[in-house]
């Protein structure tokens, strides 16, 4: 009787030393299980009610990124040009007049015109006049290149076929920058999974500390684990700042495309699983001949041939449409007499003149010739430029089937790593609680979940990535998107 007393006085001291224990804080230089200037990631359903999806991002990404606002305004430009281009058939219709003073002293005798050469008209006088007279000259002149052999035709498709260039690019540019945007928001999801497990990491960290504070005060462990412990801890708060860091570092460079503060650039989380879950996303048939890319060469190629037409037609003939009509006065009447200055203000004589000409240059064909082999040099080195982007691109395609694949082998393994990891890690803690394992075996044990942890968040990440690379190069993006409605 008076042993039961005895355990049980014993056991009734023993809890009320546990519980005064548990109210007493850890010790000033224990370090906290997480850092108090670290922001905790929010809650799953908090950040999937105000995360962005891959569409939206990729909607605002086409509104409002600054690179393609710039080549839409590209595309305004060639199109100013291209009808500047299309009025080349306008005639010149000049309008001259002037109002002279001066004197008219004429002598015979041929001469070439250095500029301008002031004219004096009338007949040769037996002596030098220096008598002043007035006089006033108006021209209406017309020159019009009325057919030169489908110059203007030539023209007109060249200034098209820069503004289909110019369209293609554009095209080719927001694809890019689609794959841009869909791989940053890829690597977003990543760093976020990362960032969860570094925060577990930091979790489990802290609960091995506080099992090691209660063993060593109870003297079944050394001081040293303790210290252990503590640098394992600092190590995983630092790899949490380093994930958080390249995490926000990808949200400035979506913010930059798309518009979005950087802050509220929180990605969807069930992307992943949901392409993971439908095992047919990848069967989608190519469309490399319709790829931006390819349309892009293929446009300049294009462009290559419609200036080689247009060269053979810069040096045609040309047939001209010239018409005139001027009047003239003078002070001087047509018996040599020098009247009234005033008198030489106003027309007293008008002619006209209508002619057709046709003028061709015979070394033009010389320079047809030279001009021509530059441009067709050109339009060779754009029809292999396609060749070797078509070649490349299904290449790429061949490399995006090799990714899919390894990245399917790799999901169906990886699990087995991170249960057996799981497994590993409950294990040793429940045998460094009972002193039957140490702290470095212990610790091994934590490091190797936490390589599966992120070996399963790589794999996933490597699937989708290898997917939207595979529907990037074969122009199926939009079907991937189709998935995640």
């Amino acid at each position: 009787m008076f042993n039961y007393k005895r355990c049980l006085y014993l056991c009734v001291l023993l809890l009320i030393a546990i519980a005064a224990n548990a109210q007493q804080s850890l010790p000033a230089n224990t370090p906290k299980p997480f850092p108090g200037n670290i922001l905790m990631p929010p809650p799953a359903n908090a950040m999937q009610s105000s995360a962005i999806t891959l569409r939206q991002l990729l909607n605002s990404v086409d509104q409002k990124a600054p690179a393609l606002l710039t080549d839409s305004a590209a595309i305004l430009i060639r199109r100013a040009q291209a009808n500047e281009v299309r009025n080349n058939w306008l005639p010149d219709l000049t309008l001259n007049y002037q109002a002279d003073l001066g004197t008219s002293n004429n002598t015979t005798g041929p001469y070439f015109g250095f500029g301008i050469i002031p004219s004096s008209s009338g007949g040769i006088h037996n002596t030098n006049v220096t008598t002043a007279l007035s006089d006033n000259l108006g021209i209406a002149e017309l020159n019009w290149e009325v057919y030169n052999f489908g110059k203007y035709r030539a023209q007109n498709k060249v200034a098209n076929s820069d503004i289909t260039v110019q369209q293609s690019q554009y095209a080719e540019s927001k694809y890019d920058l689609k794959a841009y945007t869909i791989s940053g928001y890829l690597q977003l999801l990543r760093l976020q999974g990362l960032l969860g497990i570094q925060y577990q990491n930091i979790q489990r960290t802290g609960e091995i500390l506080r099992s090691i504070m209660s063993l060593a005060k109870s003297g079944v462990r050394a001081g040293v684990d303790t210290s252990i412990a503590q640098a394992e801890l600092s190590k995983a708060r630092l790899n949490y700042i380093e994930v958080n860091n390249q995490l926000k570092q990808v949200q400035l460079q979506l913010s930059a495309v798309s518009g979005f503060p950087y802050q509220s650039i929180v990605p969807d989380t069930t992307i992943e699983n949901t392409l993971i879950g439908q095992p047919a996303a990848y069967l989608f048939p190519q469309d490399t001949i319709n790829h931006p890319l390819i349309n892009y060469y293929r446009s300049v190629y294009q462009n290559n041939l419609e200036r080689e037409n247009l060269v053979k037609n810069l040096y045609n003939p040309k047939i001209s449409l010239e018409a005139a009509a001027w009047g003239r006065g003078s002070s001087v009447d047509a018996a040599g007499q020098y009247n009234s200055l005033s008198t030489g203000y106003g027309f007293q004589r008008g002619n006209y003149l209508i002619g057709v000409g046709v003028s061709y240059n015979l070394f033009d064909l010389r320079r047809r010739q030279l001009k021509l082999r530059t441009q067709k040099a050109s339009t060779d080195y754009a029809s292999k430029k396609l060749q070797e982007q078509e070649q490349l691109l299904s290449v790429s395609a061949s490399q995006a089937d090799v990714e899919m694949q390894t990245a399917l082998n790799r999901l169906k393994e990886i699990p087995n790593q991170l249960k057996s990891a799981n497994d590993s890690y409950r294990q040793n803690l429940s045998l460094y609680r009972n002193g039957l394992s140490d702290i470095i075996t212990l610790d091994a044990a934590l490091n190797i979940l936490y390589r599966a942890e992120t070996d399963y968040m790589q794999a996933k990440y490597d699937y989708s990535n290898a997917l939207f690379q595979k529907a990037i190069t074969e122009n199926q993006v939009n079907s991937v998107l189709n998935l995640l409605k």
